[in-house]
């Protein structure tokens, strides 16, 4: 039944026989940025750099708000579009720019958005004409979208697998580092200068950052440009998504989640810096610092997420920063600060929870689906950050929470029609 294979001892053997036998470095995953190698390390470093740079500008005009509308004898409203011109057309430069990186590459574009936007927070800084500083921040944010459309992108074709979880968790902490040293720094620069200087070392602080950006992280290696632009492909790739019942409802809380939570924000330092607070920009800066209780609610999420549901957790995260909205309606200071905590810690929960899960629920082009998702995420910033000024000059402070706490109620309700859809 078995046979017995020829003894080959007498045979000779091929001198090539004898040659040492190549050693893969790794079969399964070639040249990939191994975690704890230099390369891995400095990709890490130029991401984080990037999420810092992306946010820092980006939001670095939220506490200037009110000096805008002294200076420049604009009204709330009309101030806080410094904001939410450079949100409104960053939201359609990450819709875009995901594409066209298909063609032109990912760390090129990410370089050359980071650069064009700390040059344009630089020349805002010598601005004297209302409009004109408009049409620079509207082209910033055009500029800036291309940065956060391809990060995640350019870690998940580089990086190993083992080691991504941690690379995308330092970009999102420079995102969030960002955000928060963007109103806190750019807040007590004004105090020791004016606005102006303190533009000026935004920008240039993120003009060191995206040189470093580019010094730091490695070419792509594993990324292959796509002549030409299929614009049929991508078009039914969206509409794909739009006819998946749950991801509607999904993108519907996107935005009413960052249009409550960006609506707040804005319109605070007015509160604040009036009597009888009377709250320099330093302290006002200062109250910004909550990101940190948002960053660990993030991370809390996630994993009461994976425990009991996303669903079920993401209307607590909903709740709880109606609740914060509410708090805000009492004088006490203390109070109000308790407010913007559990208002961010609310947001940042639902804002993961509904990203994930998009993810989740997306069947195919995923990059499409989180493109919608960003869409709606950043014009929610863009149109309720405005329209809140509206309500703030008609009512004060009790319009914007009604305002707010409308929206957070109705994306608790496309929450739970999302869990709904999700289930059939």
């Amino acid at each position: 039944m078995f046979r017995v294979a020829e003894n080959t001892l007498d045979q000779p053997i091929p001198p090539q026989a004898l040659q040492p036998a190549p050693v893969l470095a790794n079969p399964i995953e070639p040249d990939y940025l191994a975690k704890g190698s230099c390369a891995y390390n400095r990709a890490s470093i130029a991401l984080f750099l990037s999420g810092f740079a992306t946010f820092s500008l980006l939001y670095c005009v939220q506490p200037l708000m009110p000096l805008f509308s002294h200076d420049f004898g604009v009204t709330p409203a009309a101030s806080s579009l410094s904001l939410s011109l450079c949100t409104g057309f960053l939201a359609f430069s990450i819709f875009l720019a995901a594409a066209i990186s298909e063609q032109f590459g990912r760390r090129s574009l990410m370089f050359a958005s980071l650069l064009g936007s700390a040059i344009c927070t630089i020349i805002c800084s010598m601005i004297t004409d209302w409009n004109l500083l408009l049409v620079i921040r509207a082209l910033q944010g055009f500029l800036l979208g291309g940065a956060p459309a391809v990060a995640v992108a350019y870690l998940a074709e580089e990086v190993e697998p083992r080691g991504l979880g941690a690379t995308v968790g330092l970009y999102i902490a420079g995102t969030a580092f960002g955000g928060m040293c963007g109103r806190v720094v750019t807040g007590t620069l004004v105090e020791m200068f004016t606005w102006r200087p303190a533009l000026a070392i935004m920008g240039l602080l993120g003009l060191a950052a995206a040189i470093g950006f580019f010094r730091l992280l490695p070419p792509s290696r594993h990324f292959t440009p796509h002549r030409g632009f299929d614009p049929k492909f991508h078009l039914s790739a969206w509409l794909g998504h739009m006819r998946n019942p749950a991801l509607p409802c999904l993108f519907a809380v996107s935005f009413l989640v960052m249009g409550a939570f960006v609506t707040s924000y804005n319109y605070i330092g007015y509160r604040l810096v009036a009597a009888p607070y009377n709250l320099g920009q330093t302290a006002l800066g200062m109250i910004f610092t909550v990101y940190v209780f948002g960053i660990l609610a993030s991370w809390g999420a996630g994993r009461l997420g994976d425990r009991f549901g996303a669903f079920r957790v993401m209307p607590v995260g909903l709740l709880t920063a109606a609740i914060g909205c509410l708090l805000t309606l009492f004088s006490p200071l203390p109070l109000i600060i308790a407010g913007i905590v559990l208002l961010t810690i609310g947001f940042f929960m639902s804002h993961s929870l509904a990203s994930a899960q998009v993810a989740k629920l997306a069947r195919g082009t995923k990059g499409h689906a989180s493109s919608l998702y960003l869409l709606a995420y950043y014009m929610g910033s863009s149109i309720a950050g405005t329209v809140g000024g509206v309500f703030f000059a008609a009512a004060g402070w009790p319009a914007i929470v009604s305002f707010t706490v409308g929206m957070l109620v109705v994306a608790i309700i496309c929450g739970l029609g999302a869990k709904m859809l999700a289930a059939r």
